[in-house]
């Protein structure tokens, strides 16, 4: 960056240069004396020179015995100075003050302080608010990004993992950026801009940073929020400002985070077509990425949760020609991120971290390096010298079912029916092949408003399941109810959240899978998809009688289930009271225990 030449250094110098020299004049040794003191010497004749001026009356007085006259200086009183001194003969002249630099100094530094206190004032506004009701408005227009060189953002591929994909496809930029004239030799060109989706916490913001850290380019980073403020046509001019910063630096990247906050499709939300701030400001981000080439070396990154909502004109060839999917890291994906995030702690030598990747089914990135940490907080607090595998057991418990609420006091007959409750879901969960291995049971009270829970965690990762498999899943939620009904003899509200993921199920099988023969191979909904809403939001055009059927069939499927799962739990009825009662004992059952049970399941 070029330095800029300020001149508010000389001004100060010089003004202070002016007051040093008034000063000095005005230090210049005079004898002051009154004005009858003067008119004594004036008649007495040991005056020989006499200055007038405006308001004073200066001079010098004769010698006396070697001595060197002296210089005086009284206030001027008698206006007709010039009729009094004449018949004294004596030397008398009119001087003219200079009061310029006084004058100068008088009119001008008042104005100085009230303007440096406006601008200290302004810049601390700024510094609190940005260009936004609180901040600058001399630098309201310009761009927030942060620019960071390559040893700033302290981030290479090294540090990303779990994303080998999307870091291969990263690593054609890193390539272009280092040796443009390779990629330019056949004619081809490299995408304007790349951009990176994917649900929250699996590192696009890092993948961005690593990107920039790997090219050793100036990095450009902001949020699409920071680009929109309240005075229109603040947006459009931090665009421009921001590719202008850009072209200077060249070669380098833009990174806008959160790019759905700026480029959301226009004229969704907006009466009469619109023409507000937000539209403003994503046209002229349009209109910038038209206006600059490749060959120039920038390259514009975006990030977003949500691509659906992006406006079509954003996605088009030759803005973001490229999209990477940043997804959750499968298990193999979890074991290279886990074992970049425990080099930061002191753990066991002989962890097993792929037991720990295989806990973790659908956790990203950021969950686990919040799993390590959680687990170092575990540990810590347990006064240990190093992390184990129960550690990390605690912590994703934490993380899954939320913290332990032991202060939650429940009455007998409640721990009585939880515990119940709680070893009905685990023993169909154990019963059934086609679900998910049971991890752990336990009533002690957890989260918002768990009572207890049962951890099942599947093997592997799945990406299908067949119809068997959600019939078996609905049978292990209805099992807490089915052991209440069969124990006590009654139905609680502790089955709420069961039921309602159990229907859920049920109505994807009817509406979404074509799963009921009756209703023929049909999508009777369809769904938009959402990184942030994993089940989208659905819609759907059927009519009325077919609505009848659905919930008919609904009803069948959750039908079928109950009584297979009263049959399962009734034929080991004894097994059920056995379990509940030690667990009622040990408040948490796993490993041993839970394959004991197992093996004394009636099928």
């Amino acid at each position: 960056m070029k330095p800029r030449f300020n001149i508010w250094p000389l001004v100060i110098t010089f003004f202070l240069v002016i007051t040093f020299q008034n000063i000095v004049q005005q230090s210049v040794a005079l004898n002051q004396v009154s004005y009858d003191e003067f008119i004594g010497l004036l008649e007495s004749k040991q005056i020989t020179e006499v200055v007038l001026g405006d308001t004073t009356i200066k001079g010098k007085t004769a010698p006396v015995e070697g001595k060197p006259p002296e210089v005086y200086v009284t206030n001027r009183v008698d206006e007709d100075a010039v009729k009094m001194l004449s018949p004294y003969n004596v030397k008398f002249r009119k001087e003219v003050e200079n009061t310029f630099f006084r004058d100068i100094l008088s009119w001008v530094i008042p104005p100085l302080i009230f303007v440096f206190i406006w601008i200290y004032f302004l810049k601390k506004m700024a510094q609190k608010g940005g260009g936004g009701p609180g901040g600058s408005l001399m630098s309201v227009g310009k761009s927030k990004a942060k620019v960071y060189v390559e040893k700033d953002t302290g981030k290479t591929f090294k540090d990303v993992a779990g994303v080998d994909e999307a870091k291969r496809e990263l690593e054609e930029i890193v390539d272009f950026l280092k040796d443009k004239e390779r990629y330019g030799r056949l004619g081809g060109r490299m995408p304007k801009g790349v951009l990176l989706v994917g649900p929250p916490g699996t590192g696009k913001t890092l993948l961005a940073k690593a990107v920039a850290g790997e090219a050793g380019v100036p990095f450009f980073s902001i949020s699409g929020s920071e680009f929109v403020e309240m005075f229109v046509g603040v947006g459009a001019a931090r665009v421009r400002d921001l590719f202008n910063q850009a072209r200077k630096s060249s070669p380098c990247i833009i990174f806008i985070d959160e790019l759905d906050a700026l480029g959301k499709s226009r004229g969704a939300n907006s009466m009469y077509g619109g023409n507000d701030e937000k539209e403003q400001t994503l046209n002229q981000l349009l209109t910038e990425m038209d206006g600059f080439e490749t060959k120039e070396g920038i390259i514009l990154l975006g990030a977003t949760n949500r691509p659906e909502i992006l406006d079509p004109a954003l996605l088009r060839a030759g803005r973001f020609d490229r999209q990477v999917l940043v997804d959750r890291p499968d298990k193999t994906g979890r074991l290279e991120i886990l074992k970049v995030h425990i080099q930061r702690v002191k753990y066991q030598k002989d962890l097993d971290l792929e037991q720990i990747a295989s806990l973790t089914t659908g956790f990203t990135g950021a969950d686990l390096e919040n799993l390590v940490n959680e687990a170092a907080l575990v540990a810590t607090r347990k006064d240990k010298e190093f992390i184990e595998l129960e550690d990390f057991t605690q912590a994703t418990e934490r993380i899954v079912a939320g913290l332990e609420k032991r202060n939650r006091i429940l009455n007998d007959f409640e721990r009585n029916v939880v515990a119940h409750h709680e070893m009905g879901h685990a023993i169909m969960g154990m019963a059934l092949k086609s679900v998910d291995q049971v991890h752990k049971i336990s009533i002690i009270p957890r989260g918002m408003g768990a009572l207890g829970y049962t951890i099942q965690r599947p093997t592997e990762d799945r990406f299908l399941m067949k119809k068997e498999e959600l019939e078996g899943k609905i049978c292990v939620l209805l099992g807490g109810r089915v052991s209440e009904k069969i124990i006590f003899n009654h139905l609680s509200t502790g089955a709420s959240d069961d039921l309602a993921k159990a229907t859920d199920i049920a109505r994807s099988m009817v509406t979404r899978y074509g799963m009921v023969k009756e209703l023929g191979h049909v999508s009777l909904e369809r769904t938009q998809q959402q990184f942030l809403a994993p089940d989208g939001v659905k819609s759907h055009d059927y009519s009325e009688a077919t609505a009848k059927e659905i919930d008919d069939a609904v009803k069948l499927i959750l039908e079928n289930a109950y009584l297979r799962t009263l049959s399962i739990l009734t034929n080991n009825k004894q097994l059920l009271i056995d379990s509940a009662t030690e667990l009622l004992k040990k408040e948490t059952l796993e490993g041993e225990d839970l394959t004991r049970i197992k093996g004394s399941i009636i099928l």
